[in-house]
């Protein structure tokens, strides 16, 4: 990861003091990282006494952040003109507005400020910051927080830490590149977080029907590629019966990518009638992102999702076409 620049912070700071007020939003169905970023530049709003409203489509439905569901509205609120025109708006671990879903209210001519670390983020030229080689959006948050306010109190060092755990897979996914994520999260460390409170918080409290909806999954698992490739999917009378709230499509990778001669795995998941979402990830050198750019999606190289038109029987066979290219 990059080091944030003075120039990058002092860019921040002159958003921040150049408008009165702010809404910070963050992508349509939240993790860790997205929440934990948008509660650090709370943070240095309320240190900078600017007021804020957190904006987010949801849902919540990932188990380790259902609580911070509250602290998110799901529509723009009423401004007079003069009050917009004031307003920033601070787009946090993605860099559209398309991916922010469907919040209430025209979210379209605020001045802008975007934090971001996806390969495939586009900031259109405006105010940005954004590192693809850091592994957590939040890392680069709390690297602002530390240049404009200082050091993090316990709470706020949890939640920063909470965001960096998320995204790096507590760390699993670091490479001998990452010695700047270590320092950043000895840091947090320092401020009183505990690691292991933290991973126990992001992985327990499952509940039960994710633990048979993985095992259906597991099921329906087809190896393609010469096995280097794992393919499952999720039809919508199986969410009907076990996956309505706390999926754990994190614990299949998990499976899959530890199995022997697996690099890729992608996962299908029927919303509707017309319309599935999906999730790939690998590891090594094999860019799922390029797969999830094809259907309007985008990501990491190695952890990327997209949400797009079609039915499992014809969309299954039109991503494996994509998957041919890169396997």
């Amino acid at each position: 990861m990059q080091v944030l620049t003075k120039d990058q912070a002092d860019a921040f700071a002159a958003f921040i003091s150049s408008h009165d007020s702010f809404l910070i939003a963050g992508h349509k169905e939240p993790d860790g990282d997205c929440v934990s970023c948008c509660l650090g530049i709370s943070y240095i709003l309320k240190h900078s006494g600017k007021p804020f409203v957190m904006l987010n489509a949801g849902p919540f439905k990932r188990t380790e952040i259902k609580r911070f569901a509250p602290l998110f509205k799901a529509e723009v609120p009423f401004m007079l003109q003069k009050e917009r025109e004031r307003c920033g708006l601070i787009i946090a671990d993605c860099s559209e507005i398309a991916r922010l879903g469907d919040i209430e209210g025209d979210l379209q001519g605020f001045d802008t400020f975007i934090i971001d670390h996806h390969k495939t983020a586009d900031a259109g030229g405006g105010n940005s910051i954004i590192d693809a080689s850091s592994p957590a959006a939040s890392l680069i948050v709390q690297q602002l927080y530390e240049a404009l306010v200082g050091k993090p109190d316990g709470e706020k060092a949890r939640s920063l830490f909470f965001g960096l755990a998320t995204d790096t897979g507590f760390f699993r996914f670091l490479n001998q590149n990452d010695a700047e994520v270590f320092h950043c999260a000895a840091r947090l460390v320092e401020a009183g977080t505990n690691p292991r409170d933290v991973y126990q918080e992001m992985t327990g409290g499952k509940a039960w029907n994710t633990r048979k909806l993985l095992g259906i999954m597991l099921e329906l698992v087809e190896r393609h590629f010469n096995g280097k490739l794992a393919v499952t999917y999720e039809t919508q009378e199986d969410t009907k019966k076990y996956g309505q709230e706390g999926r754990d499509s994190d614990a299949l990778y998990t499976l899959m990518l530890a199995t022997e001669g697996v690099e890729a795995v992608l996962f299908v998941r029927q919303e509707n009638e017309h319309n599935c979402t999906l999730g790939l990830r690998s590891k090594g050198d094999i860019d799922v992102s390029r797969v999830a750019a094809q259907f309007g999606g985008g990501g990491h190289k190695n952890a990327s999702g997209a949400s797009t038109e079609g039915k499992l029987d014809t969309l299954i066979p039109a991503i494996l076409k994509e998957f041919a290219k890169i396997l």
